[in-house]
C-alpha cells in the first residue's frame, strides 16, 4: 500500500508539471532597465527615451498598465498583445520645465508576465534656464519692477533701529523719478539714485525706528511712493515688524521681582450660536509677580472679535478682567478666534487666548 501511494504521488507531480508546461506563461525581458539622460538644459524641452522589451515566454504578453512616479514623466507603450519571441517598446518622456536640478524617477510596468511588476528608472540633471527680468522681478510698482513689494523686519527689540533695502528696476526706455507721498513717522525712506535711468537699477533704503512706533507686537504700515510726480495710491510698499520688549539686561534679582501674568482660562467655547448673535466671555488676568504688570497691547485676530481689557496696569496680587465679545454675523460653521495679549512679564510676554463656537445657519 505504501508503494502504491508513492507511485501515485510521483504520477500526480508529473501530471502537474505537464499541465504547467502546456498552460505556459509570458515573460517580459528588457534590453535596459535604467536610462540616464545626462545633463541637459531646461530650455531643451521634453526628453524621451525608449525601453525595448521582449516576450521570452510561451503565451502572448499584455501590458495592463505603465505608471510613472510623477506627472513630469509621461509613458507610452505597446498596447496590443506581444506574441512569444516578439518585441515591444515603452517610451518614457521627462518634462524639465520649472524642474531644475537632479532627478530620479521610476516607471512601474504591470503585465500578465510571470514577473508581473517591473520597475524602470530614469535619471539626469537639468541645468536651469536663465530667467527673464519679469520672472526675476515679478512684482510691479508703477513702471518699476521689484522682487517683492513688501519689507519685513521680522523681530525688533523696543528701541532698536534696523535698515533694509529694496531693489528697484526700471525696465522702460525712459528715466523714472522716485519720490514719496507718505512715510509713517517711525520710518525713514530714500531712493538712490532718486532718478532711476532707463533700463537701470536703484535701491529704496528703509530704516525702522521701533522706539518711535510706540506699539508692541505685530505692526504693519505702508509707504506711498510718487513716480514722476504721480499720486497713484497703488504705488506703495508694505512694511512690517514685530516689536518685542527687551528683557536681556534684567539681573537675576530683577527677574525674581518681575510681574507674572496668569490667565484663567486660556480657552473658551461659546458652543452653538445662531448666525448674527453676539456672545461675551470674560478672561481673568492675575499678576502673580512682585511688581506691576503692564498690559502693553491686546489684539484680536479679526474684526469680529472685540476685546476690552479693564486695566493697563495690574498691581501684584490683583486680578483684572479681559472681556471678549464674538460677533457671529457673516460667519458659519466652526469658528476659532485668537486674542493676543502682550505684557511686561519677561517669562511670558506674549500670550494667546482663544474663543470658539459653532455658528448655525438660519
Amino acid at each position: 500500500m505504501k508503494r502504491f501511494f508513492q507511485l501515485l504521488t510521483v504520477f500526480s507531480l508529473v501530471i502537474a508539471c505537464n499541465f504547467a508546461i502546456a498552460q505556459g506563461k509570458a515573460k517580459i525581458t528588457f534590453d535596459e532597465m535604467e536610462h540616464n539622460f545626462g545633463s541637459f538644459k531646461e530650455s531643451d524641452g521634453v526628453q524621451t527615451t525608449t525601453f525595448k522589451f521582449k516576450n521570452s515566454g510561451d503565451v502572448p504578453l499584455v501590458l495592463s498598465n505603465v505608471r510613472a512616479s510623477c506627472g513630469c514623466t509621461t509613458p507610452k507603450w505597446t498596447r496590443e498583445p506581444v506574441a512569444p519571441g516578439e518585441s515591444g517598446t515603452i517610451d518614457v518622456s521627462y518634462n524639465p520645465q520649472n524642474r531644475p536640478g537632479t532627478f530620479n524617477k521610476t516607471v512601474t510596468v504591470s503585465s500578465n508576465a510571470e514577473n508581473a511588476t517591473v520597475v524602470l528608472k530614469i535619471s539626469g540633471t537639468v541645468a536651469p534656464r536663465e530667467k527673464t527680468l519679469a520672472e526675476e522681478y515679478p512684482r510691479t510698482i508703477g513702471n518699476l519692477r521689484v522682487k517683492t513689494n513688501y519689507i519685513s523686519f521680522a523681530k525688533l527689540k523696543m528701541g532698536e533701529t534696523a535698515t533694509q533695502e529694496l531693489e528697484l528696476v526700471n525696465d522702460t526706455d525712459s528715466p523714472i523719478e522716485v519720490g514719496f507721498r507718505t512715510v509713517p513717522g517711525h520710518l525713514t525712506a530714500k531712493v538712490e539714485p532718486s532718478t532711476i535711468p532707463a533700463h537701470g537699477r536703484g535701491n529704496m533704503i528703509v530704516t525702522y525706528d521701533s522706539k518711535k512706533v510706540d506699539e508692541y507686537g505685530f505692526t504693519s504700515h505702508r509707504i506711498y511712493l510718487s513716480l514722476d510726480g504721480s499720486n497713484d495710491y497703488k504705488n506703495s510698499v508694505g512694511v512690517s515688524a514685530t516689536i518685542e520688549e527687551d528683557f536681556s539686561n534684567l539681573t537675576p534679582e530683577q527677574l525674581a521681582k518681575a510681574p507674572v501674568a496668569d490667565y484663567k482660562p486660556t480657552e473658551f467655547d461659546f458652543g452653538d450660536m445662531k448666525q448674527g448673535d453676539k456672545k461675551t466671555h470674560t478672561f481673568q488676568l492675575t499678576n502673580n509677580g512682585k511688581s506691576e504688570l503692564f498690559v502693553r497691547r491686546v489684539r484680536s485676530s479679526c474684526g469680529c472679535t472685540a476685546v476690552a481689557p479693564s486695566k493697563k496696569v495690574i498691581a501684584p496680587g490683583e486680578t483684572a478682567p479681559i472681556e471678549v465679545t464674538f460677533d457671529s454675523r457673516g460667519k458659519r460653521g466652526r469658528q476659532s478666534k485668537s486674542i493676543t495679549v502682550i505684557t511686561n512679564d519677561p517669562k511670558n510676554p506674549t500670550a494667546t487666548l482663544r474663543v470658539s463656537s459653532n455658528v448655525l445657519a438660519d
